[in-house]
């Protein structure tokens, strides 16, 4: 029933149903392509309960559940009626509001992703089938290595078959075209020609192009390459396979076009491939390798932590997939990949971290999301880490960076590199094993792990234990009453077409009186030393000075929202009025030292009632400011909000007039 109602508010948050043009789901995110972005509701999308996080990047619209994301996935379809088992014909393509990066990404993402979890496991079983041999358990000649190793090692050995599939659905021609394709470029007398030693003669002799010539096509020399394991080149062929596709659906007649279209697609893709595609792609990639190695080799620590504390940042943004591409390139051409490897530290800072915020959370709502991030942070998966906990929390997710760098910078050090994809976390110290098995390099990147994880978590129970819940409770008190965004004055959509519209028709709640809730002396609200509170964006309202330490109701209401720190308060009236009141600025950041509560969350009191102690003296001593503002945080639910006092007030005079 929850999922239920989850994908209800998720379609009608995307804008409905008529507004999609194809829902997939990857580990842990609804993938939506929309016909018009402009119909999805963000922030109703970003404030829906069950939604960890909104990303827009590929062309693509990302909803991030968490590892739930299947059982909700399948229930969306069911809710939504999506056709074509899980997702609804994918014919529209809207490229007009799409970068050169989105449409890469888009790109890549489409190809690798309905693979990744077959190709993480084959290289999983391909890693501990090598660390077996390394350690003695198997020998190269026992059935059971043999067999292992056929599982592990022919997804890659026949890439070009794979991707051709996962290429064509893509682009959009037959998958079968797409294998049959992938598979001439495996096909096992090519693949020995290949090998040959001998040679009809050698183009480009002396440069970094020569390649033999084994054979000819209609007298035409055909440059010899090994397209096993390979990636750039079928995915150019498959590309220009859909360009021939569509020249020969426009001349071939109707009825004969069931036969007629492949048997010319493959006819002229296939040849044109092995004369040209294949060759500059192989060399393309080629110099793709080579850059990318220039880089390692110039400094593989520095590399290290240029791409641990930037790879989280990558995933955000969907980026990463180029460098899965590029690692499969490398692997392709030179037998292994230093690159992605670099990156294996991420996970497991993230995993400190949390592992550092379970122990500092006093929040249930936090926990339960905390040690299910945990968990899957292990095993690689980093998402319901990154959009449930530190990403909105802003400084353990910097934290998890700086470890991150620190732990990829150990593993430049120690020359780890990546021979096969083996999935991530844990699981990649496999694909890290080469042909000497269980070396220094491996033992480095166990050791880079380690460090990271423990980093991460010692930073974060030193420099993070303030974010964990008082920030978040803040902000969620914020979004609860209506508020702006503290970084700026920014406001949702309703808030923005509410504004729009004649006075007549707006929504406005009943006339309502506010005293003051603590003694002091009246500081406008533009004279606050804070620019959000300042500039009026959370709402319009006054400061007190104060001039003693209590701070009472201001009206009868209920108490909406309250903070462990004690450092300020939400209200809400029975007439509908939501207001917010800050003891000080940054205050947050003393961790309730000063503030005592006397009050709870969802408890009614009455006007005067005590609702916070809190020492003066103290909170100056450690550097803050006690201006204390009293916020209507629902202004536009008003015509106006009149400030009636001035001068020195007490508890219960007239303060603001909301009209």
């Amino acid at each position: 029933m929850a999922y239920e109602e989850l994908s209800r508010e998720i379609i009608a948050n995307v804008g409905g149903k008529e507004n999609v043009a194809s829902v997939v789901h990857c580990t842990t995110r609804l993938r939506f392509k929309l016909k018009d972005t402009s119909k999805a509701n963000d922030e109703k999308m970003k404030a829906t309960d069950g939604v960890l996080s909104l990303v827009k990047s590929g062309g693509q619209y990302q909803v991030v559940i968490g590892n739930n994301v299947a059982d909700v996935y399948n229930t969306l379809i069911k809710i939504g009626g999506f056709g074509d088992g899980g997702s609804v014909p994918d014919d529209y393509v809207d490229n007009s509001n799409m970068s050169l990066t989105d449409k890469f990404i888009d790109l890549i993402s489409g190809i690798f992703n309905p693979l990744l979890g077959a190709m993480c496991a084959a290289g999983m079983i391909k890693g501990f089938n090598a660390m077996f041999l390394a350690l003695g358990w198997l020998s190269a000649t026992s059935g059971t290595y043999i067999i292992l190793n056929a599982i592990g090692d022919s997804l890659f050995y026949f890439l070009p078959v794979i991707l051709g599939i996962s290429s064509a659905n893509k682009f959009g021609i037959n998958t079968y075209l797409g294998a049959t394709i992938g598979a001439a470029l495996c096909y096992p007398s090519i693949v020995a020609m290949t090998g040959s030693k001998t040679a009809l003669f050698t183009i480009f002799k002396g440069t970094f192009l020569q390649a033999p010539i084994h054979m000819t096509f209609l007298g035409i020399p055909v440059i010899s390459m090994n397209y096993t394991s390979s990636v750039i080149p079928i995915i150019i062929a498959v590309w220009f396979a859909s360009k021939v596709q569509k020249v020969a659906r426009k001349i071939i007649p109707d009825v004969v076009k069931t036969f007629l279209v492949p048997f010319v697609v493959l006819l002229i893709t296939v040849p044109v491939t092995f004369l040209v595609i294949g060759p500059v792609a192989t060399w393309a990639g080629n110099g793709i390798a080579a850059i990318v190695s220039a880089i390692y080799n110039f400094s593989p620590i520095l590399a290290g932590v240029l791409m641990g504390a930037f790879w989280q940042v990558f995933v955000i943004f969907g980026v990463h997939w180029g460098f899965v591409a590029v690692m499969m390139t490398n692997v392709a051409a030179m037998g292994y990949d230093p690159i992605v490897g670099l990156s294996l530290a991420a996970s497991f800072a993230q995993t400190g971290v949390v592992l550092a915020m379970i122990f500092q959370t006093k929040n249930e709502k936090t926990r339960s999301i905390a040690i299910p991030a945990f968990v899957s942070g292990i095993f690689g998966v980093t998402e319901p880490a990154i959009y449930g906990l530190t990403l909105p929390r802003k400084k353990p997710f910097i934290i998890s960076c700086i470890a991150s760098a620190i732990g990829g910078g150990l593993i430049g050090f120690f020359g780890t590199k990546l021979y096969i994809m083996a999935g991530m976390g844990i699981f990649s110290i496999p694909g890290a094993m080469g042909k000497n098995g269980f070396d220094s390099t491996v033992y480095g990147l166990i050791i880079a792990m380690v460090v990271a994880t423990v980093l991460g978590f010692v930073l974060q129970m030193i420099f993070g234990k303030n974010s964990v819940d008082e920030t978040l409770d803040e902000q969620v008190a914020l979004a609860n009453t209506g508020t702006a965004a503290e970084a700026g004055n920014i406001k949702s959509e309703e808030e923005t077409e509410t504004a729009a519209k004649p006075a007549a028709q707006a929504s406005y709640n009943e006339a309502e009186k506010l005293v003051a809730p603590l003694n002091g002396t009246i500081v406008p609200l533009s004279d606050v030393k804070d620019e959000v509170f300042a500039s009026g964006s959370m709402g319009q309202g006054v400061a007190i000075e104060p001039k003693d330490g209590q701070v009472c109701a201001p009206f009868d209401c209920e108490i909406a929202m309250t903070f462990p720190t004690g450092h300020a308060i939400g209200l809400r009236s029975p007439k509908g009025a939501e207001v917010m009141i800050h003891i000080g600025m940054d205050t947050v950041e003393l961790d309730g030292e000063g503030f005592k509560l006397l009050t709870e969350k969802g408890k009614t009191v009455k006007a005067g009632e005590p609702l916070i102690e809190f020492d003066i003296d103290k909170i100056k001593k450690a550097g803050y400011e006690v201006t204390t503002p009293i916020i209507v945080t629902n202004t536009n639910n008003y015509h106006k909000v009149n400030v009636v006092a001035s001068g020195d007030v007490t508890v219960g005079d007239k303060l603001l007039d909301l009209e």
